[in-house]
């Protein structure tokens, strides 16, 4: 097993920590925020030596995407008295309709790379996680709500995210034989 998708098991791992330490430490601990970017930072480097190691598995393009959607979803969940719920629906929501439509492209032989909307949508999903997990404390002097505000710009990359798979991939869905 190489390293990327040992990363990617690693942050697989981290996501029953997050979920405890989410439960039994309280608002002002760093512990969640702290497993979270841990588990975040693997997500970059995951990608990164597997596309510049050529350590690109069959494994890894399959566990990579679900890590990371394991990882969000949690994190969102576990956040929903700071979170909306709908926006909750709407992130996991996104994440099942994205993965149905590779996996209907892929029985059709055809491969639906990340787009630069999904990339964003992701950064943005994390930073919120984190400023909502770290309760905007880093901004307190300011009083700039920041978590809110990555918070509502990562659902509206959710939708445009989601819309631009859908634009780029239409010919998947294959409306002739409905």
């Amino acid at each position: 097993m190489n390293i990327a998708n040992r990363l990617t098991i690693f942050r697989l791992f981290m996501i029953p920590l997050l979920v405890l330490s989410m439960m039994y430490t309280n608002n002002e601990s760093l512990l969640p925020a702290l497993i979270f970017i841990i588990a975040a930072i693997t997500d970059f480097f995951d990608g990164y030596l597997a596309r510049s190691r050529n350590l690109v598995t069959t494994f890894g393009k399959f566990a990579d995407p679900l890590a990371d959607k394991m990882l969000v979803a949690t994190a969102f969940i576990m956040l929903i008295p700071k979170v909306a719920p709908w926006m909750v629906v709407l992130v996991i929501m996104r994440e099942f309709t994205i993965s149905g439509l590779r996996i209907l492209a892929a029985s059709n032989g055809v491969t639906i790379a990340a787009s630069y909307w999904g990339k964003f949508k992701t950064v943005s999903q994390f930073i919120a996680i984190v400023l909502l997990l770290l309760n905007n404390t880093i901004m307190v002097p300011l009083s700039i709500p920041l978590d809110k505000i990555f918070l509502y710009l990562s659902m509206i990359l959710t939708v445009i995210s989601l819309v631009d798979y859908f634009i780029k991939n239409i010919h998947v869905l294959d409306f002739e034989n409905m």
